[in-house]
């Protein structure tokens, strides 16, 4: 007999080892993608001699998930962030944790970014003239004042402060979460109805907001992305969505590698579709998306409930790690511009690289400086030493 699921107690606030696992995976995955951004045909900040459509070939499909999977961890973060404090306590925490290595990272980790892509435009001064037009605060890309590869950590932040009082409202009504679970175990309920709000919403929205990752004006991503968010946080009000995720895990996968031809299909074609074709095109889109998302979690939630050495210490490490990561990147790839290398040979040069400097910067100098632990975000050296309920930071849990 198939199990219903009724009315159910908030899960306890022990540690979801899962969710710890996706996402350190998700931020290695960033860290390959922001690598082949220096060797594909799409606009970056600094490109090789030579670029390659290959690599975005499994570029794209990672594309259409990655984001969205950490801005869904980060809502189950917030989920256990408030289990344990008081929302003053948690906005606090936000600014402290999220809030101070943002204008850290713009202040410091992000204008050799600028200043090195102005290089390959032709500008001839010194790092510390150059450095001198941060402080005029005229964004980028006319002036030096920008967030570039942080623009998360802003979105997060602001969810976190614009949304807390829906997130404090659905935390607190057991009773409607459990029969949203009810719903939910139908199939097409789980499938089809947050397919239709993102394809609803594209379609308002997509054509009069393109992406800019400036915050102000970059409305279709906020209502794709504070979507995702809260779903993470709702999917940790119950302990039955889990086991919903558990049982439908193989049908999540089956219905994304069906679609995942279609989509490669469209994307192959280069050719422009409007009216139904692009409904059904983003339908697809959408849809296999969000089946992903959910196959992972699903199957994380199954094989992934453990822990061990890596995953205590990437845990903590992949804060610093992706504040400093994409700098890292342009500043190794930039001497490889014009040098007569294979694009293999300089793509893991710069994988190796990346993952190398960013560890000897965590391990040698920022967790060993109290003050660098704070502008990476990490947390207090005593309270690292004991596991906090829920999942870390760079997830919105503080």
């Amino acid at each position: 007999m198939e199990k219903k699921f009724g009315p159910a107690l908030n899960p306890p606030l022990g540690r979801r080892y899962d969710l710890d696992w996706l996402r350190v995976i998700a931020f290695i995955i960033l860290i390959f993608y922001h690598v082949g951004m220096f060797f594909n045909y799409w606009g970056w900040h600094i490109k090789n001699n030579e670029q390659s459509n290959l690599i975005q070939v499994p570029m794209y499909f990672t594309g259409r998930w990655r984001m969205s999977l950490l801005f869904m961890i980060s809502g189950a973060g917030v989920y256990f962030a408030l289990g344990s404090r008081s929302p003053g306590s948690f906005l606090r925490e936000r600014f402290v944790r999220i809030f101070i290595p943002l204008l850290f990272g713009m202040l410091v980790i992000v204008p050799p970014q600028i200043y090195l892509e102005r290089l390959t435009q032709g500008e001839t001064y010194s790092y510390a003239e150059f450095y001198r037009s941060v402080f005029e605060f005229q964004p980028y890309p006319k002036g030096s004042f920008s967030w570039h590869h942080l623009w998360y950590l802003v979105y997060i932040f602001f969810y976190s402060l614009a949304g807390l009082p829906l997130l404090l409202f659905i935390r607190r009504n057991i009773r409607m979460t459990s029969k949203w679970a009810v719903f939910f175990q139908k199939p097409l309920a789980l499938i089809l109805i947050p397919v239709a709000w993102h394809v609803g919403g594209s379609a308002l929205l997509g054509h009069r907001f393109p992406t800019t990752n400036d915050l102000i004006h970059d409305w279709n991503q906020h209502f794709h992305y504070f979507t995702l968010f809260v779903s993470g946080f709702v999917l940790c009000t119950q302990p039955a969505f889990w086991e919903i995720l558990k049982k439908q895990r193989r049908l999540l996968l089956i219905v994304w590698l069906v679609l995942l031809p279609v989509v490669y299909y469209y994307y192959f074609s280069e050719r422009e579709v409007t009216g139904l074709e692009n409904i059904f095109n983003d339908l697809v889109k959408s849809t296999m998306t969000w089946c992903i998302l959910l196959s992972f979690f699903g199957y994380a939630y199954v094989y992934l409930q453990f822990t061990n050495r890596f995953l205590r210490y990437a845990n903590e490490a992949v804060y610093p790690f992706y504040i400093l990561h994409q700098t890292v990147i342009i500043c190794l790839a930039y001497p490889l511009i014009n040098l007569p290398l294979h694009f293999w040979l300089k793509f893991g040069y710069l994988c190796v690289g990346t993952f190398g400097v960013c560890l000897v910067l965590y391990e040698f100098v920022i967790r060993r400086v109290s003050i660098l632990g704070l502008l990476f975000g990490l947390k207090p050296k005593k309270r690292r030493k004991v596991e906090d309920q829920g999942i870390p930071a760079i997830s919105s849990e503080s």
